[in-house]
């Protein structure tokens, strides 16, 4: 999917990711991006799917299973999402109880490890329907 010009909606709990001052985004995440911040994510991205119509839902550090049923609503809803969860491979991910729930259910496209050297690296791609490396 290219996600050039597409409406991004943030939900920014502790205002990592945008870094609001008074209502303006510090850091570049593009001008047709929404941020809900200083709200708990599951909330959040029910809000954005409600009253912003955006396209991708942007949280990071999921993990709850509140975290886990708000990203189910968002893709029922024909949302798609990108989020970051701690896991240094697969196995780990598959480990968790919550985050599993996504992988099982099969509404992940995707999953990138980022290494200490900062390189990504593939682990899963939904198109292949495998675990990669």
């Amino acid at each position: 999917m290219n996600f050039k010009g597409l409406t991004i909606g943030v939900v920014d709990e502790r205002g990592e990711i945008s870094a609001m001052d008074k209502g303006i985004a510090q850091n570049d995440i593009g001008i047709r991006t929404d941020v809900i911040e200083n709200i708990s994510k599951p909330l959040g991205m029910k809000m954005l799917v409600r009253s912003m119509s955006p396209k991708v839902i942007v949280a990071d550090e999921i993990g709850s299973a509140d975290d886990i049923q708000a990203i189910e609503y968002a893709v029922c809803s024909g949302v798609r999402g990108i989020f970051t969860a701690h896991g240094a491979n697969m196995e780990e991910l598959k480990q968790n109880p919550i985050l599993s729930q996504l992988l099982t259910k099969q509404m992940i496209d995707r999953v990138l490890f980022l290494d200490h050297n900062r390189k990504i690296q593939l682990g899963y791609s939904k198109q292949t329907a495998k675990q990669v490396g």
